[in-house]
């Protein structure tokens, strides 16, 4: 195996096309007997299938996910809605990338299930050469590492992060080193069955869930509503109605109704001490004592601390938005219905550290266990009221301190709730062995996929 590069190399002067190290040096690694180096060009053409958008038409639009997490249906929308005139349908078993995104890892394999669907052309399409390299492989190679480094130095942009273009020109003149068929199909295999490994833990994860839920409404004397889709026509009490608005209002009509539940329904005007927005504190491009939460950290529905990044230190800061155990943050605002109000428990005090302006912190009173309401955030009923409160405007969904308020909840008393968390706890610790299972198991197998694409470690 050749030693690492170094701070210096030699580079051709035709090769400097842009002012970057070439993919060529950064990706260049002593080749295993068999393989062959080959400019991405001479295996891949492009595809060229564009179609001119109608205005009357329905298109599936499609989008490709970050960090190599496949292709997925976006959203349907009318050809006068379009901004582009021209649009391409997927094609099956084409290599596709975001642009705009490459150097997030965001590569894919086309299913045949979303063939379909249509894209932009942000996202180029590529079909392999079969009798000399894989869809699959050529996917791996494309998010390992080393290649993501190159494609980040090859990006061209205005901006520093989110407007880096990734061109097609740049990409087929990347050189790749390829086995013969049959390492790469060993290779693929691997990795699918890392794959299917991990999302069988994820189904277990998934139904431990779906039985945490049930055991919660069941202690409330309530019964999970089964997901369908929402119903064109429905009744609503006038006194239920929440506002002016469809959406809200076929949310209200077929939640689970609380008030047939154990104990007397409350509300955040009752249980709640305090509701606040967070900080716009201005982030430091240099470390500094104080730190401010992403937003990431709150909307996986756990809390994430290390999610954060350095903030221009303003003392008043720190005494109006500090973070103490039983603190609750929800997310205030987002482009996606679903995160809005996500919820995270912070579960000790943590100095130096405030929450942005995304997020609302919210503290509870003598009759409400924090562990308690965050758990309630995440039921049926209470992401319904959430929901139907959301508002809209430019794209992005939003609740305020008014919505957390008015919350709902049916309110047991505080020994009930003390038992109904220590059930909770045995069952989210299971969880969470699980998802740290499932994170080393990826992390393992994404090492050693990535050690055979570069030759470093032998295929068995």
């Amino acid at each position: 195996m050749t030693a690492p590069f170094g701070r210096a190399i030699v580079v051709w002067w035709h090769e400097m096309d842009r002012w970057v190290v070439p993919s060529s040096a950064i990706l260049s690694r002593r080749l295993p007997d068999g393989w062959t180096r080959v400019r991405l060009a001479d295996v891949l053409k492009v595809v060229s299938n564009a179609v001119r958008v109608q205005p009357e038409a329905e298109y599936k639009m499609a989008g490709v996910k970050w960090y190599g997490e496949g292709v997925f249906h976006r959203e349907t929308v009318r050809g006068d809605a379009i901004s582009a005139r021209h649009l391409s349908p997927l094609v099956a078993g084409a290599l596709i990338y975001n642009r705009l995104f490459a150097w997030k890892a965001s590569f894919a394999v086309v299913p045949t299930s979303l063939a379909n669907c249509h894209v932009s052309n942000e996202f180029p399409q590529f079909i392999p050469d079969k009798s000399k390299v894989l869809s699959e492989y050529l996917y791996l190679w494309c998010i390992t590492d080393q290649t993501i480094k190159a494609v980040n130095a090859a990006s061209t942009g205005s901006a520093a992060v989110s407007r880096n273009r990734f061109r097609e020109a740049f990409f087929l003149d990347f050189e790749i080193a390829i086995p013969p068929l049959p390492v790469q199909r060993k290779i693929v295999v691997t990795w699918k069955c890392a794959k299917r490994a991990a999302v069988a833990t994820e189904a277990k994860i998934d139904q431990l869930e779906r039985d945490i839920e049930a055991r919660f409404l069941a202690d409330l004397g309530l019964k999970a509503v089964a997901q369908a889709m929402l119903p064109k026509a429905f009744a609503v009490q006038w006194s239920a109605m929440k506002r002016w608005g469809v959406t809200p209002n076929q949310l209200t009509a077929t939640g689970i109704d609380i008030s047939f539940g154990k104990y007397s329904v409350s509300d955040g005007r009752e249980c709640l001490l305090a509701v606040k927005h967070g900080c716009s504190a201005s982030p430091s491009p240099m470390p500094t004592c104080l730190e401010v939460l992403k937003i990431s950290a709150v909307t996986r529905g756990y809390f994430r601390p290390e999610e954060k990044k350095f903030a221009f230190d303003v003392p008043r800061y720190r005494d109006e938005f500090d973070l103490k155990a039983g603190d609750v943050l929800m997310c205030r605002t987002n482009g996606t219905l679903s995160m809005v109000g996500m919820s995270a428990l912070v579960e000790r005090d943590i100095p130096n550290l405030i929450f942005p302006d995304k997020v609302i912190r919210v503290r509870c009173g003598p009759k409400l266990l924090p562990g308690y309401f965050w758990k309630l955030l995440q039921m049926p009923f209470a992401r319904s009221q959430i929901e139907a409160a959301a508002r809209t405007a430019v794209g992005n969904y939003a609740i305020g301190t008014d919505d957390i308020w008015a919350i709902q909840f049916p309110l047991p008393p505080k020994p009930v709730q003390e038992a109904m968390m220590k059930r909770m706890d045995a069952g989210q610790n299971e969880i969470t062995r699980l998802r740290g299972e499932v994170a080393a198991r990826t992390d393992a197998a994404k090492a050693d996929v990535e050690a055979m694409i570069l030759g470093t470690k032998p295929v068995e």
